[in-house]
């Protein structure tokens, strides 16, 4: 089987659609019969180990995004790659693209429902604009022979948007990467806290919908005997005395230092579709005090964090001060735990496997799906 994916969601800074298809790759060419292929936009043609680029441009304060405008291009790349199955990563020009190869192929194509467009760009330009998006939506992914939304909440509001053939598929988290023993006690050291202060960390994009405002709110609440290590590109600078910015791009070795060295996760987010650093942190081992909204709600369980009202700030300042009232590292310990059983790469790529078997007809194919 011959695997292709496509998505202009692939950035040097890009977040959860990148480490998804970078895990999967890495771990589909490592298994036999199966080839997987990779075509995103860059600065030229290009293609190197089976990733292939075709000029685009940049968008503009799009932290290194491309964005394509022509179909055309794209649709005869991956016509030329001859795969057995096409995936789409995104909901613009490069899904349209998988959707006219794979009929011209005759090979299933399949979109992955990344990111709640219709909510994120209403919150933005408001309701009219989200119901146009949301029929465009659902006429786009109602073409696709399979759909795949990273939680439930995001499955039925695909659902509700008229797309039948949805499937719930979680990403994973690299167990090894982010892992306790990666805590560093100089970290504490360097930020100039006592033993006493508690240390609280978000890492992250700076975009509206992560309401990094709100976490700001809470420090000053919380005051001095918790601090907030604050990472991820342009983030915030003038900020309270007891919050620490890195306002840049942070390699996951980086955020994972970070994450095994604190003590809880803060996380407003209220548009997340899976939330993936919030599982990070938990294969750190620190729980996570978070929204009650989006793929959070579903992925943050009862003993693993304190999930509060979303963007309200004393809320999610007495979820903070809860939290250490009871034992925050028995309840990281039982994080780590849960992420280990659930969201292992291995076994998430392993049961996406079986499904891109069953969609190609493959002899291999077993009855794993999960459809809505």
């Amino acid at each position: 089987m011959h695997l292709v994916d496509i998505t202009l969601f692939h950035a040097p800074a890009s977040g959860g659609v990148r480490t998804y298809l970078q895990a999967k790759h890495r771990i589909l060419s490592g298994r036999a019969g199966v080839r997987a292929s990779l075509l995103v936009p860059g600065a030229e043609a290009s293609a190197l180990g089976g990733v292939h680029t075709l000029p685009a441009p940049r968008l503009p304060l799009g932290h290194g995004y491309r964005f394509p405008l022509r179909k055309g291009p794209w649709r005869e790349a991956l016509i030329a790659l001859q795969p057995d199955l096409i995936e789409a990563g995104d909901p613009y020009v490069t899904a349209w693209a998988a959707l006219e190869a794979g009929q011209a192929l005759g090979v299933p194509s399949l979109g992955f429902f990344h990111s709640d467009l219709p909510r994120l760009m209403g919150d933005r330009l408001g309701r009219s604009v989200r119901l146009r998006l949301q029929r465009y939506v659902g006429s786009l992914y109602g073409r696709f022979d399979s759909v795949l939304a990273p939680c439930t909440a995001m499955a039925e509001r695909l659902a509700d948007w008229g797309v039948e053939k949805v499937r719930v598929q979680p990403l994973g988290v690299d167990l090894e990467t982010f892992h306790p023993r990666h805590r560093d006690p100089l970290l504490r050291r360097r930020l100039r806290l006592n033993d006493d202060q508690r240390l609280l960390v978000f890492a992250g994009r700076h975009s509206p919908e992560k309401n990094v405002d709100v976490l700001l709110k809470v420090m000053r609440r919380l005051g001095a005997n918790y601090h907030l290590l604050l990472m991820g590109p342009g983030m915030p600078t003038r900020v309270p005395g007891n919050v620490t910015v890195v306002p840049r791009y942070c390699p996951p070795s980086e955020v994972a230092t970070a994450l095994a060295s604190a003590d809880a996760m803060l996380h407003a987010g209220t548009r997340e579709t899976f939330g993936l650093v919030a599982q990070e942190a938990m294969a750190c081992g620190i729980p996570v005090v978070a929204a009650r909204a989006g793929a959070l709600r579903e992925y943050v369980p009862l003993g693993a964090g304190i999930l509060c009202r979303p963007r309200d700030v004393e809320d999610m300042t007495r979820a903070t001060r809860e939290l250490f009232l009871n034992q925050p590292a028995a309840m990281g310990r039982h994080a780590r735990r849960h992420v280990e059983r659930h969201f292992d790469w291995r076994r998430i790529i392993e049961d996406l496997q079986a499904h891109y078997h069953g969609l190609t007809g493959s002899a291999e194919a077993t009855d794993h799906s999960r459809h809505g």
